[in-house]
This record gives structure tokens, sequence and C-alpha cells, in this order.
């Protein structure tokens, strides 16, 4: 259940090369290999330029459509996109948009269940899906000649669902099984899911896992599935992003004899709760004979691009590249390079529904007592605070993060995710196309003031997770 983000985008762009192969790992970080691309224009006049130069229109039933062309390699990207995650799953029943994500391949009116993944990979392509707090998104990718193929089989899992009753229950069995390999057989996944709980709430929709509380899961029936489809599988609650070697008459025509025949109907809109006005539990720890280093974390509640002060939101990306964004970033030197920690990181998403998060972490070397590690973490963010970030220091984040954007030009992997990840939480497309100006356009007065918003009196919480049996 990946995020959709431009980070996770970049970071997975080479997941799938500019040819239809089999899946590949996972590509290093744009911002340690921004060579890549060699005949890509410099960044600086990436800024000036829309990255895809996408066309978007909308369809009389209310769905949004976007093409971005690229005529590198004969492949094409088909992704329907879903404005509702796990943050619309509603209370008590967690995992609800998860769960249905599961159910969207038990077939529909036309299609057999398990035959829209087999004709794609009959074509040698890929489909699959995933959920993120915000989306719901639904994709394949193949040679350019089989758009057909995927728009009238996509289209018809979108206009009707089976949701079979026979498949519930196998299918909860595989998601429990998910959840057992990704949270309860993880020492760090167990710990992340009860830190975000004992920050927000465990009924609170950031509180909650994505994949669901295991008891609520097992609640989940037949009627919830489709209640939640009702609601939020509408037209014009969707976004399709077509991408690669396909032209725009040829794509107009189609969405309008597949889609357009999907009826519009009402659906309910995103309706998440305020932000708590105080953390739940401001300190948390936990024990856990798995582990064998300390972990600290520290997440503060934040400005999104769609919630409170939006004006941080651009600082903010800064800020966290410049506290933790690898070696030369402040945390590193005050915890790698003193040899106090093995790593440290800071984490921060501006493209998000509602509130965000901004987050510190550290592995502390072994030997290294807990308070001393976070006492340096202390001392860092004092030193930012009363100081403020350099210019220098400044422009190199800056530099370092729009260098993911020659990446973002490559391959066909990372532009469709791009693209509707923005606006399917109702961003415009502009924040897409001409993110690395956004991030230019940063001054180092505005990371400091971002930096005192959300550092100097934090509303979240500290977390440990260490080595031991649980308490």
């Amino acid at each position: 259940m990946p995020s959709v983000t431009r980070r996770t985008a970049l970071r997975s762009a080479a997941a799938l090369p500019v040819a239809a192969a089999a899946p590949t790992a996972l590509a290093q970080s744009p911002l340690a290999q921004p060579a890549l691309v060699p005949t890509a224009p410099p960044t600086e006049k990436l800024a000036d330029r829309p990255l895809f130069g996408a066309t978007s229109w909308t369809l009389p039933n209310g769905l949004r459509v976007v093409l971005a062309e690229s005529r590198r390699v004969p492949v094409v990207s088909h992704y329907l996109f879903y404005g509702a995650g796990a943050g619309e799953d509603p209370a008590g029943k967690s995992g609800l948009a998860h769960f249905l994500e599961h159910m969207m391949f038990k077939g529909s009116r036309n299609v057999a269940p398990g035959a829209l993944s087999l004709a794609v990979a009959r074509e040698g392509g890929q489909d699959n899906a995933f959920t993120s707090r915000d989306v719901t998104a639904y994709h394949q990718t193949v040679e350019a000649s089989r758009l057909p193929l995927v728009m009238r089989m996509e289209a018809d899992r979108f206009a009707g669902p089976l949701l079979p009753g026979a498949t519930v229950e196998p299918e909860r069995a595989v998601i429990l099984e998910e959840r057992g390999s990704r949270i309860g057989s993880n020492p760090r996944g167990r710990f992340w899911e009860a830190f975000e709980a004992a920050m927000w709430g465990p009924q609170h929709w950031r509180g909650r896992p994505l994949i669901g509380w295991e008891e609520e899961i097992r609640a989940i029936s037949r009627d919830d599935l489709h209640e939640f489809y009702a609601a939020r599988y509408a037209p014009v609650n969707a976004t399709l992003v077509v991408t690669g070697d396909a032209r725009e008459a040829e794509v107009r025509a189609l969405a309008e004899e597949f889609y357009g025949a999907v009826p519009a109907r009402p659906f309910a809109r995103r309706d998440r709760a305020a932000p708590p006005a105080a953390a739940g539990e401001p300190r948390f720890t936990q024990t856990d004979r798995a582990v064998r280093e300390a972990s600290f974390l520290r997440a503060a509640i934040a400005p999104s691009l769609t919630w409170g002060e939006a004006r941080h939101a651009w600082p903010l990306e800064v800020l966290a590249h410049l506290m933790g964004g690898g070696p030369g970033s402040r945390l590193h030197a005050a915890l790698v390079e003193t040899g106090l920690a093995t790593g440290a990181s800071a984490s921060y998403d501006s493209e998000t529904v509602g509130a965000g998060t901004f987050t510190l972490s550290a592995t502390a070397r072994q030997g290294v007592a807990p308070e001393r590690l976070e006492a340096a973490v202390d001392a860092a963010i004092a030193a930012l605070l009363q100081d403020g970030p350099s210019e220098a220091e400044t422009i190199r984040s800056i530099r370092q993060l729009t260098a993911g954007a020659v990446l973002s030009l490559d391959g066909i992997g990372s532009a469709p995710r791009i693209l509707g990840g923005v606006l399917a939480i109702g961003l415009p497309l502009e924040m897409a196309e001409f993110w690395p100006r956004y991030l230019r356009e940063v001054t180092q007065p505005q990371v400091a003031e971002a930096a005192r918003a959300v550092l100097g009196q934090p509303v979240g919480t500290t977390g440990w997770l260490l080595p031991g049996a649980p308490a």
C-alpha cells in the first residue's frame, strides 16, 4: 500500500522501466544518482516549463482524464485514481478501503474474476493496485496498442464490480495474512502502528493503520464493501491518467467510449476530523525482544498543502531534507558523524489531505544510551531554531530535492503517480507540472519560519523502540 507522492514516485520510477519488462528492484534515491539521465535538461530549465506537458479534460459524467504523452517507447500506463483512501474508512471499520481494493479484482459485469490480470499478463504487461491514506488506484502498463483492452476492462470494473459474497471470507484471510506479515511479524511495523495510535488516537483517521485493526477487519461485511463503493467510487470522484505512447485523439475517443458509459452519481465528500489539540501520549516507549538497536522517533503535527498554514508546506519539504536528507544534513552531522547513531533521517509529505506530519528518526549505535541520543536531537533542533538554517544549506537542499525532476521525465513509472496523486487529493495540475519551481522559490527565512511553527512548539509524540522483553 505505497504512498503516491512525488518522493515515492521518483524512487519507484525504475520499478517500471521504459520497456514493460519484469519488475526489478527499486531504484536508489534520485538524490543519490542525479545523473541517471544525462540527456535531460538542467533542473533550472525544468523549473520554468511543465514537466509532463499534460492535457486534461472532463467527461460529461464528471470523470477527469489526464494524458501525458511520451513517445520514447511503444508503452502506455493506465491509472484510475479514486479520491478515497484509508482516511475515509468509517469509524470502527478501519481497513475498509483496502479490503474493497482486494475485492475489486473479483470480477465485474462483463469480466470474469481474474480475467483482467490474466489478459494483461498474456500481453506481457503488468497490473496492480494500491491503497494509501488519501487514494485508491488501479493500474496497468502494457504495449501501446493494448490500451483499448485495459480501458474496456477497467471501465467495466468501475461500473459494476461483482464483490461476490463467496469470496469475502477467503479474501479476508488473505488480508489478515498480509497484516501479519507487514505488521505482526515486523517489530518496527508494530512500533509504528502503536506510535501513530498513541499520537493521534486509535480511532482518528491518522491513528488507524492503513490495513486496519485486526478486530475491525474481521467485522467488515459485504454490505460495508458495497456501501463504500457506492459512496466513493463515482466518476466525479475519480481521475484517469494515461501516460506514454498515446495520442490525444485516441485517448479522448476511448475514454468517451468506455468510461463515458459509467453513470454519473453523487458521492460522499471527504470529511476528516481535525488533529487533536494535544497528542494522546506525548511520550511512547515500546520494548521488543526482536530488535537489537534502539530506535528513536519524533513526530509533530504539521500543515500541508491542503490544511493549516499551507504557505509552510514547501519550506517544510526543504527543512526535512536539510535536517535529515542524508550526508550533509544536520542530523547526520549531529548523530551519525559523532558515532551516536547508525542512521538518521527526517520526513515530511506536503501532498496529503488534511494535517500532515513532520518526523525525525534515528537508530542508536549499540552501547549509546537513548537519553544521550535524544539530547543530541534536542540540541540540533535548538540550534536550528536559534540561528536558523544557513543560506548555503538551504540552497543545497533545494538543488538536491529538485534533482529528482530529471528522473521524473524518464520512463513511465513516475509520471502517472505524480499527476494522479496530486489531482486525486484536489490540488491543481500545476502542483505536479511545476513542483521544482515551487521548491526553487523557497527562501531561507521561510524555512526558518516553518521550523519555528512546527518544531518550536510541537504538538506530537516522542517515541522509543527498545530491545528487551515487552513491559
